[in-house]
């Protein structure tokens, strides 16, 4: 048997204390006129162009949450535009790295009569997926699964010592937060929901 001593590096990592943190931001206002009312397939129409559009030319980020992307090592986002738009006005330049597993859950409008504003069809929808309806897209154990390999991007680097931040979506991010606190990470600022908004994790000791 051939015994290979691991690289000093490695060891000199195991051997740290320190972990990073992760903060978790929801994106910016996206460009999208939600004052109209529509049907359901006007609803399908709206949301393929909201996933399609950055955000507002009036958005402007909250100063808080651009010290956290300064104090990052790490920025993420999902491949939409409005995730990217958002992390690049907090990113000042430096790199973002994106990936299609932190992008929204899928909202596929139930068939029901009646025209409504995008918000209200997005209440339908999401509870509508949440109870089984995904047509042919993801379901929602196919994107538990995914949260769960988004969490262990996120978690791989904030182990090594690095700061993550991450610019995705309000419900996507809402179910990565289970799989952060049962693998002990400490949820130590609450920013709540709304765009804009972050969250940031500590491992528990």
């Amino acid at each position: 048997m051939t015994t290979t001593m691991a690289p000093n590096e490695t060891l000199d990592r195991r051997s740290a204390v320190r972990v990073g943190s992760i903060v978790i931001a929801r994106h910016g206002k996206p460009h999208a006129d939600r004052s109209v009312r529509i049907d359901h397939h006007g609803y399908r129409d709206w949301w393929a162009g909201y996933d399609l559009a950055r955000l507002h030319p009036d958005e402007k980020p909250p100063e808080k949450l651009v010290a956290h992307a300064q104090a990052s090592d790490i920025i993420y986002a999902s491949t939409l535009p409005r995730a990217i738009h958002t992390a690049e006005m907090v990113a000042g330049g430096r790199q973002i790295i994106t990936d299609p597993i932190f992008i929204e859950a899928p909202l596929p409008p139930p068939p029901v009569w009646g025209r409504r504003s995008p918000r209200a069809w997005g209440v339908w929808a999401r509870v509508a997926w949440w109870f089984g309806r995904h047509e042919d897209g993801e379901t929602r154990l196919e994107a538990e699964t995914r949260a769960e390999a988004a969490v262990a991007t996120l978690t791989a680097q904030a182990l090594r010592g690095q700061n993550v931040l991450l610019c995705a979506h309000g419900w996507f991010n809402r179910m990565m937060r289970p799989i952060l606190r049962a693998q002990g990470w400490r949820e130590v600022e609450d920013g709540g929901d709304s765009h804009w908004s972050y969250r940031r994790y500590e491992k528990l000791k």
